[in-house]
């Protein structure tokens, strides 16, 4: 009974009969099925799904309106305005449409059994409009938010599947229903719903205020300036404020393109970020995911790819459903084709069928290209937020990375973590949903392929499966091949930062060619890396490209051995979804390298955000006006650099209290600690046993200056604001006065990257100057006063130490003994201890360390020739100074010369084919690439005449199916080899113009003079030699290969298309012509441009549309192309029209593209640039707690970057939706024409043809445009590198005709005439005629003021810089007519700035290795290392860090004598070589030079008065002029004498000691 009843319901509910359809069967199919009653059923437990979750919405909203503090107002927009309107009348339609069926059959039956058709209607129009009303509704409470985007995603889904089933329904039945046509349109609407609903969020995420939360601390400036630079809505890009249909047709584009479009467009041109697309949201979003990490009590170490998923999970399911919706409309086509066919052999459902199907093929086509430009816009959108957070992260880390960590992490990498790796990882989402889209693509390809070859799609399916699994070796070599390539790539880039940085110290010892040679080598090692990628790559597009060729030739031999019969219908549907997912498939390499190089980059950035950090073990306590007892504390039994329990103590035992307003010196051998002691105070010590309390704000200045590229002015103030006149107090306490003055531009002159256009003296008074305008509590001075002269050490200990922080706390280390006595209290340190801390009094008469090191200075000052002169000749000189000072103040009047930074170079307009040259003319470029075009000729030929013989004989019963399948299967064979010879030609191009553009780009850098360094910052440098030679390494070739080869697919479909109707181009050619006239007049006006006389092709840009014509085809089919020719002649004129259109897309598009990349690669180097200079000035940042400040400024960069990309990748959309509509106009337009021509079954083969290559002609020409832009993008690292490929070289390195002889100079007499020498052509002379001879083995003294010229007089005599007039004649030989290397290999040289390389202490000593273990070690015994370095357990291969770090600013001094010992060359220059040392060594060392060098020609700069006092002659510089040259007691006994003077501002300086 239990089951008669059961009946008895399904007949009430169903009828007796499933379905009166035809398609409906009683299986699983019938779920399909649009007039199932299985199908209904499916529909009406959804519909009460949703309604019951709905009414549970209305109930909670009811319970809880008290609550509404808590609800979210909804705003009104015009989608929210037209998805309600939509709804409703869709709702109401279902409703109506479901009443007139219940009176329609109680008119006709007298019953209104069965229940299932109207019912169904009636709960789907029920549930469309309560939907709509939740939808529409004001305030929704926040916990129901979820629940209604719950339901709107079921409703999408379900509306998804309805849409689906009904056009499946449609097209299988031949017949369309109005509840079929109201399902399809159900899906639009959830689309409509879905905007809805999640636009809801986008209003909360807007309206919440960022800086609440409370991970945030506001940046400097936002608290009196919350419309700042960044926040301020003056050009704020249009996306911000867009309406829904200007997103969807990315309509607020326009403004910028036609800007573009009028003038070169510019950085002020691009406008700003929305607000939450901007770095600093990224990084809060970032900060506050790793706390929600934490307090679900997840793993402390970092799962980027976690954090990024939770972050953006709601827009990667919003892409998502783009993509799904994309891949449904694609499907589509091969339906459509076999409807079109059907239509076209007689076999329509109803009579107007053929418009139906025009018109949907039409909508589907639209919906295809909306869903896909929005997927791709939408992931772009991900990746510019992912790859901002990336380098705001890394960028903070890096101040925040330990010492130890450095070793690991040099600078070079850290650039490399941003410019490379986060950049890498931002192009990942683009490709994230490719995978499971092309998945599910493949999936519907292959039903709608069983659909019509039935079982014969197993061996499409297992062909395609073994291709796919046969590539896995392959993408675990690139994996491994990438991997490699990475290392390798960060040892080269490690190595030529290091070089890049310090070229200066490499052409002063002639080592540029060897370390070049280090680089070329490190290189070649990379190089094989990048061999190995591309030719993986190769091996991938051989593999996937076959697949179109290979696939179809074993599913038709399958055809044929199962016995499957095939018709054109059948067969072009299978080529057509072949045709469509290729493309996809021949993307699966890409798609697997992308997520291998961004797995490899996001493993290298979290092994560095995971690396270790500066342990805070200090405590700074600020103060708030409370007196306090001491400024600082240090109680430590052990500070140590290492922070391995077995690693020595660097300071023991230290007990340090200083009070408040207390002065205290720091002094001591080299390498006894004083730097330490210092770090230890900062914080910079990662291992403090004990506790160290500072009280106060700090401010710190360096041993080793650090200067911002900028302004003297932005150096100085430091983000402080302006107050004129303690601005000029502090010049004047610095000594700068006189500086600023003479300075072209005053102090808004721009300095050079760390300070280039600044002498030693100069870079340590704008430290000194930054210090003290912080007006800071604490001063940590580490040897600031060893790179100036006597007069000015004296007046700056005076004025600034003395003077201006009288009050102040200061802990000064310095070698000048002199001063001593002025200090509260001495620390004397020895052996990382402080042997003794008292008065200078106290220590005089207590300690005989402290008396050792005092009388060492006394000894070396040489008091035996010291002249004695009284306090009332020193109140005389020092008044006639005062009178000199006055009277060499000059006013500027205006400024002259040119900015030392220059702006970055970068192309404008349209460059047109010159980069492409340039890129092909490396290597057989352009060989290898004809080559390579050609064979891809061959290919798409094969590929038209395979589907021509199809074509031409599928119907043809005196051509057998063996010889059909034989033919077609050979052509495919052959078509194979072809794409193995394109991808061999296409790898031989990457590989040779990768290697040819490194070595020209190498070699160019490394001979690029001096000049070229002062005034390009290395982060320019840099970003070209990572980022963008990576581009042109690893993709140019590729992309310049498949864009070609793209292109030409898309214009061969269209030759096809013409080909198919050629012979309407007869009867309508002449009537083109005058209808494109008044096109012309009916279309804006510039298109008169394109067909004057006057129009010249290669000034514009954009492809022209390609006709082609052929006469020589079927004359059988000429009458049915000869009806209704003037239907198919306004068809012609309107695809001419189109084509018109997409010409003039293309020029508004390129004309704005590439200034945009330009743009965007200009504003990288500045990121890279910040990046750099912070990573070297890290130390002295977070002294003076400048972090958020640097880091604000650094957030600034990032989106002055990210701007034009996004805007960029915007206009590839805009353009790329434009050709798609106009793709989707062509494709209609021919399905219209195979409608109106009647053909007959006999041409359904060529039908099919046609119409799968229509079909896939959006598909090509999309691939095509994405390319092209994805090339003009990659062109731009061409552009860049080829700026530095051809710098102007200095001299060359070697003549040939005139070498010097081996021993030159064999007696080292330097004679100087008339020596002119200016920087650059436009500016100042610095040296103004000097003329003076230095007699062989004579030791000469070089003295002046800070700034004299004194340095420029060695650069000229290396010739770093070329004299203007005059020369340099050594030994009888002019060195202008020799060769550089010839000339800098034969002196020894001991720099300004001591420099030390990564490496060994034996590399570091001897690079070229031309000396024993033995020489080495007996020069260390000279320069008093050996001890030093006998106490590490390695010996001569101790290491040495990047810049030396783990030695003293003593001991790499010690290190560049040791060196010049080494060399032992016949002339010597010391260029303030012991201006970091203690006078005792100091002492020690002089005996060393004169011994070492006694037969040698010895010329010292030096501030060091004692240095030189025992030289042969003294040579005196003053502004560029030499003042007087003579031996050293006839200038001091002559009157007025400059050297006179500076000895006794020195001996005075000593003097006044005993007075202090």
């Amino acid at each position: 009974m239990r089951n008669n009843m059961k009946e008895g319901l399904w007949t009430v509910f169903c009828d007796d009969s499933e379905s009166s359809c035809n398609a409906a069967k009683k299986s699983v199919l019938s779920l399909i099925s649009p007039c199932s009653c299985s199908h209904h059923i499916l529909i009406i437990s959804v519909d009460v799904l949703l309604l019951l979750i709905v009414v549970s919405i209305f109930i909670c909203k009811s319970v809880s309106r008290k609550n509404a503090a808590l609800s979210q107002s909804q705003r009104s927009s015009p989608v929210m305005y037209v998805s309600a309107i939509f709804s409703g009348i869709l709702g109401l339609v279902y409703l109506g449409w479901g009443i007139w069926m219940i009176s329609d059959i109680l008119g006709r039956d007298q019953t209104i059994l069965p229940l299932h058709g109207w019912l169904t209607i009636l709960f789907q129009g029920f549930t469309w409009l309560l939907v709509n009303l939740l939808v529409s509704l004001k305030k929704v409470t926040l916990p129901q938010i979820a629940a209604v985007k719950f339901c709107l995603i079921i409703t999408f889904l379900f509306s998804g599947f309805l849409c689906i089933s009904s056009i499946w329904g449609a097209v299988s039945d031949k017949t369309l229903s109005v509840p079929m046509l109201l399902d399809i349109l159900s899906f639009p609407g959830a689309i409509l719903f879905l905007f809805c609903g999640f636009k809801r969020q986008s209003y909360t995420s807007t309206d919440l205020d960022i800086s609440e939360c409370a991970s945030y601390e506001p940046l400097p400036g936002e608290e009196d300036n919350a419309n700042g630079e960044i926040s301020s809505n003056d050009n704020i890009t249009p996306f911000a404020n867009a309406g829904f249909f200007s997103q969807m047709s990315f309509w607020w584009l326009n403004p910028l393109m036609k800007k573009g479009k009028e003038k070169i467009l510019e950085d002020g041109d691009i406008p700003q970020l929305r607000e939450a697309d901007r770095a600093k949201n990224c990084y809060l979003m970032y900060i506050e995911q790793l706390g929600t990490r934490k307090q679900k009590g997840l793993s402390d170490s970092l799962s980027m790819l976690s954090v990024i998923i939770s972050w953006h999970w709601k827009k990667i399911l919003i892409s998502g459903i783009f993509a799904l919706i994309k891949v449904l409309s694609l499907a589509t086509g091969p339906l459509f084709l076999k409807a079109f066919i059907d239509v076209a052999e007689g076999k329509a459902a109803f009579k107007y069928e053929g418009y139906v199907l025009t018109a949907g093929l039409f909508l589907a086509k639209v919906s295809e290209s909306l869903s896909e430009r929005h997927w791709h816009f939408q992931t772009r959108m991900i990746g510019i937020q992912v790859r901002s957070m990336l380098s705001a992260a890394i960028y903070q880390k890096q101040l925040r990375l330990s010492n130890a960590a450095k070793v690991d992490h040099s600078s070079g990498e850290i650039v490399s973590y941003v410019t490379v790796d986060a950049y890498r990882i931002g192009e990942f989402p683009f490709w994230f949903h490719q995978i499971w889209a092309t998945s599910i693509q493949l999936c519907l390809a292959l039903a709608i392929v069983y659909y019509s070859i039935g079982l014969a799609t197993l061996a499409a399916l297992v062909t395609v499966i073994l291709l796919v699994l046969s590539s896995y070796p392959l993408i675990k070599l690139q994996h491994k091949y990438l991997t490699k390539l990475m290392v390798a790539q960060d040892r080269r880039l490690k190595a030529i930062t290091e070089a890049l940085a310090n070229m200066k110290i490499l052409k002063l010892y002639a080592w540029e060619t060897h370390f070049k040679n280090v680089v070329a080598g490190l290189r070649k090692e990379e190089f094989q890396w990048i061999s190995g990628v591309l030719w993986q790559k190769g091996y991938h597009m051989v593999l996937f490209w076959s697949s179109p060729v290979v696939v179809p030739a074993i599913t038709f031999w399958a055809c044929y051995l199962l016995g499957i019969p095939v018709s054109a219908s059948s067969v072009f549907t299978f080529l057509a979804c072949l045709r469509i997912v290729q493309e996809p498939i021949r993307l699966i390499p890409d798609v697997a390298g992308v997520f291998i190089e961004a797995k490899v980059s996001l493993d290298r950035i979290v092994k560095f955000l995971e690396a270790p950090e500066l342990r805070n073990s200090i405590t700074r306590q600020k103060l708030n006006g409370e007196e306090i007892d001491q400024s600082i504390l240090i109680r430590a039994t052990e500070i140590s650099w290492g922070i391995d329990s077995s690693s020595k103590a660097t300071l023991r035992n230290i007990n340090v209290v200083v009070k408040p307003g207390e002065k205290v010196a720091i002094c001591g051998e080299v390498g006894s600690g004083k730097s330490t002691l210092l770090a230890a105070v900062l914080g910079e010590v990662p291992k403090i046993t004990g506790i160290v309390h500072v009280f106060g704000n700090i401010a710190y200045v360096s041993q080793t200056a650090w200067i911002q590229t900028g302004t003297i002015q932005e150096n100085i103030l430091f983000g402080a604001a302006m107050e004129p006149v303690r601005y000029q107090e502090v010049l004047e306490r610095c000594s700068l006065v006189k500086d600023i003055e003479i300075f072209p531009f005053g102090d808004l002159t721009e300095i050079g990257e760390r300070g280039v256009n600044l002498s030693g003296g100069q870079k340590q008074r704008v430290q000194l100057a930054r210090a003290l305008y912080q007006d800071a509590d604490v001063y940590l001075l580490d040897d600031p006063f060893s790179a100036v002269d006597a007069q000015t050490a004296t007046s700056l200990f005076n004025d600034y130490v003395i003077g201006a922080l009288s009050g102040k706390t200061v802990l000064l280390v310095t070698h000048q003994i002199d001063f001593l006595p002025a200090f509260n209290s001495i620390l004397l340190m020895s052996g990382g201890e402080i042997i003794r801390s008292d008065t200078y009094s106290q220590l005089m008469a207590s300690s005989q360390e402290f008396q050792d090191l005092v009388n060492a200075h006394k000894s070396t000052a040489g008091s035996d020739t010291r002249v004695e002169y009284d306090s009332s000749k020193r109140a005389e000189t020092s008044k006639k100074e005062e009178i000199q000072k006055v009277r060499s103040i000059k006013k500027l009047g205006s400024p002259s010369g040119d900015q030392l930074i220059k702006r970055e170079e970068k192309e404008s307009g349209d460059a047109g084919s010159k980069p492409y040259i340039q890129y092909l003319s490396q290597r057989k470029g352009f060989l290898y690439f004809s080559l390579a075009t050609i064979v891809h000729i061959i290919f798409i030929v094969g590929q038209v005449i395979q589907s021509y013989w199809l074509a031409a004989n599928i119907q043809n019963s005196n051509v057998s199916r063996v010889t059909l399948f034989t033919v077609y299967s050979v052509i495919g064979c052959s078509l194979a080899v072809f794409l193995l010879l394109r991808s061999v030609f296409v790898v031989q191009l990457g590989c040779g113009a990768s290697e040819t553009i490194f070595s020209t780009l190498l070699t160019s850098l490394f001979r690029a003079p001096m000049s070229f360094y002062d005034s390009t910052p290395l982060g320019r440098i840099l970003s070209r030699v990572s980022s963008d030679l990576s581009v042109t390494d690893l993709e140019m070739a590729f992309r310049l290969t498949i864009a070609m080869g793209s292109t030409m697919n898309t214009y061969f479909n269209f030759a096809v298309l013409a080909f198919l109707t050629w012979p309407v181009l007869f009867a309508i050619i002449p009537m083109i012509y005058l209808n494109i006239v008044l096109q012309i007049l009916m279309i804006k006006g510039h298109y008169q441009v394109i067909f004057s006389s006057k129009w010249d092709p290669e000034k514009e840009s954009g492809p022209l549309p390609f006709f082609a014509g052929n006469a020589g085809s079927r004359a059988s089919n000429l009458q049915p192309f000869f009806r209704s020719l003037r239907l198919e002649m306004a068809s012609l004129e309107c695809l001419v029209v189109v084509f018109l259109e997409t010409f003039e897309d293309m020029r508004y598009y390129f004309a704005s593209a590439k200034e945009l990349m330009r743009i965007n690669g200009t504003s990288k180097s500045s990121v890279a640039s910040h990046l750099a200079e912070s990573i070297a000035g890290a130390m002295t940042i977070r002294a003076f707690g400048e972090e958020a400040r640097f880091f604000s400024k650094y957030l600034d960069l990032i989106d002055r970057n990210a701007s034009p990309y996004f805007h960029s990748f915007t206009s590839d959309e805009w353009l790329i939706q434009r050709l798609e509509l106009l793709c989707a106009i062509v494709l209609s337009s021919s399905t219209l024409t195979i409608i109106l021509l009647h053909f007959t079954a006999s041409a359904s083969g060529f039908i099919g043809m046609e119409l799968s290559y229509g079909l896939s002609l959006n598909v090509f020409l999309v691939f095509s445009a994405q390319y092209q832009c994805s090339l003009s993008n990659s062109i731009i690292s061409v552009e860049r590198l080829e700026q530095y490929m051809h710098i102007p070289s200095e001299a060359p390195e070697v003549i040939e005709t005139s070498r010097p002889n081996p021993n030159w100079p064999a007696v080292g007499k330097v004679e100087i005439c008339n020596l002119k020498v200016r920087y650059r052509p436009n500016a100042p002379l610095v040296l103004k005629g000097i003329t003076c001879t230095i007699e062989g083995r004579h030791k000469i003294g070089i003295v002046g003021r800070t700034g004299s010229g004194k340095t420029t007089f060695i650069s000229a005599l290396f010739r770093l810089v070329e004299p203007t007039e005059g020369k340099i004649v050594i030994d009888g030989l002019d060195i202008s007519t020799i060769g550089l290397h010839d000339v800098r290999s034969h002196f020894a040289v001991i720099p300004q700035d001591p420099t030390l390389f990564v490496g060994s202490v034996r590399y570091n000593l001897d690079p070229l290795s031309k000396h024993t273990d033995q020489e080495i070690w007996e020069v260390l015994e000279k320069c008093h290392l050996r001890e030093a370095i006998q106490e590490k357990e390695e010996g001569l291969n101790s290491s040495v860090a990047q810049d030396g770090s783990n030695w003293s600013m003593g001991q790499r001094q010690l290190f560049c004598l040791g060196r010049a010992l080494l060399k032992r060359s016949r002339i010597l220059v010391l260029d303030e070589a012991t201006a970091s040392i203690d006078n005792a060594t100091d002492s020690i060392l002089q005996k060393t030079i004169r011994s070492e060098f006694a037969d040698c020609t010895v010329i010292t700069v030096a501030h060091r008065i004692p240095t030189v006092m025992d030289c042969t002659r003294v040579l005196a510089i003053s502004d560029g002029i030499l003042v007087e040259y003579d031996e050293p007691l006839k200038l001091m006994s002559k009157e007025g004498s400059l050297f006179g003077q500076l000895v006794r501002e020195y001996w005075s300086r000593t003097a006044n000691s005993r007075e202090w």
